[in-house]
């Protein structure tokens, strides 16, 4: 097998949340333990930090991975989605696992795989295990997949965990209010171990409190830290000044154990995340005259912060290319977006994503305005024809969307 034949015996035969939604998912550990037990407890040879939430634990995860990197830490980084390659979701300081270790792995476990029939993301992190455990890191930064309490990273022990803040996603899967989805997510609270909190509600709090106490576990609140000073941070969405809070937290906590980090590789780490880790997706310029943003924000407390960036931006029209997925409530998301942009409805490539003259009509209720595209190629072409230099073209909605675009 090839790298690529790698892959595509993958997705075929542990078919992938992200393309496929709820189907796939399982709401059990039974897979995750008999997995760990086959692979003799990969997690348990390095030590790791849990970070969950529905937005911005993606980019704290990269912000502590480049913080721990700059201090000179081995440093592991497990995330979803990719954007583009699924060895994005597997790093060892900025570098993605070789093509050769995924294909070593498949072909060793085929059998299993066949037997066993795990979802994706299961075979995904026992494979990010291994590769962390062989690989010898210091650390390892491991982002939540879905949830908490059944998501599939939850077998971890680790230093802290994260949760950065609680929005309605999922919740087909996870609950239809805040309370619910903050119950699931406050699963990864360990006893005995240190938890941050990035951001609470009047709804939230008691359920992290709660859930804290009874698991003997010191509970942060980074809105209530006081920081002498905030180191400047290369990512320019203003949700970041809340990650880099978060991030901070987390590294006090991390000192307070042990680890050497010093004020200089928290300055050079949030400078730096993005060549030290190679995020992608936040607020990402990609283009000017016109100016070309993307952001992976995509759902409701995402595109929140989205409009609230774009009301900031100076530019002469404002065109936005929209795509979504089917599973998710989008007139929550509707209701929020600007109406004096023209729109450009697209969908991804993607089983799960919701078909662009159905979100044109959908869009249309609220009175946002726009023709319907079957391509986020042919979208963007479109908004860039219509668009002036002095205009600002955003492309969003889906993490698929912006992964057909960088």
């Amino acid at each position: 097998m090839n790298y690529n034949d790698t892959i595509s015996y993958l997705y075929a035969a542990a078919p992938m949340f992200q393309q496929h939604g709820k189907s796939v998912y399982k709401a059990n550990l039974d897979n995750t333990y008999l997995l760990d037990k086959q692979f003799n407890h990969p997690h348990k040879q390095f030590k790791s930090v849990h970070i969950g939430g529905t937005n911005g634990k993606g980019s704290t995860s990269h912000l502590l991975a480049a913080t721990l990197q700059s201090a000179g830490y081995k440093v592991g980084l497990y995330t979803s989605p990719h954007l583009k390659d699924f060895r994005e979701r597997i790093r060892i300081n900025g570098t993605e696992i070789p093509e050769q270790e995924v294909i070593t792995f498949v072909e060793n476990n085929k059998i299993l795989i066949d037997n066993l029939k795990p979802s994706f993301f299961e075979i995904t992190t026992l494979l990010a295990f291994c590769y962390f455990a062989n690989e010898k890191v210091d650390i390892a930064i491991i982002e939540v997949g879905l949830g908490g309490r059944l998501d599939c990273t939850n077998i971890i022990s680790p230093e802290l965990s994260v949760i950065t803040n609680i929005s309605l996603d999922h919740t087909d899967i996870l609950g239809d209010t805040p309370a619910k989805i903050a119950t699931e997510k406050a699963g990864i609270i360990k006893p005995k171990t240190p938890i941050v909190i990035g951001e609470t509600t009047p709804e939230t709090l008691p359920i992290f409190m709660e859930t804290a106490q009874k698991n003997g576990a010191p509970i942060y609140f980074a809105e209530k830290e006081n920081f002498e000073q905030l180191p400047s941070i290369e990512l320019t969405g203003i949700y970041q000044e809340k990650n880099r809070r978060t991030t901070l937290t987390a590294i006090k906590i991390l000192r307070e154990k042990g680890w050497k980090i010093t004020e200089e590789a928290i300055s050079k780490g949030f400078a730096n995340v993005v060549e030290l880790t190679h995020l992608q997706g936040r607020w990402q310029k990609l283009g000017a005259n016109p100016t070309i943003i993307c952001d992976t924000g995509h759902n409701e407390g995402g595109i929140a912060y989205v409009c609230e960036q774009l009301k900031q931006q100076t530019f002469e029209q404002l065109h936005i290319v929209f795509g979504m997925v089917s599973d998710k409530k989008i007139d929550h998301v509707l209701a929020l977006l600007p109406k004096n942009a023209i729109y450009y409805f697209t969908k991804a490539q993607i089983p799960r994503a919701l078909d662009e003259k159905q979100l044109q009509s959908q869009a249309l209720n609220f009175g946002l305005h726009g023709n319907a595209y079957p391509t986020v190629e042919s979208a963007l072409d479109n908004a860039k024809k219509a668009a002036s230099p002095n205009d600002l073209i955003f492309i969003g909605g889906s993490n698929y969307v912006i992964a057909e675009i960088i």
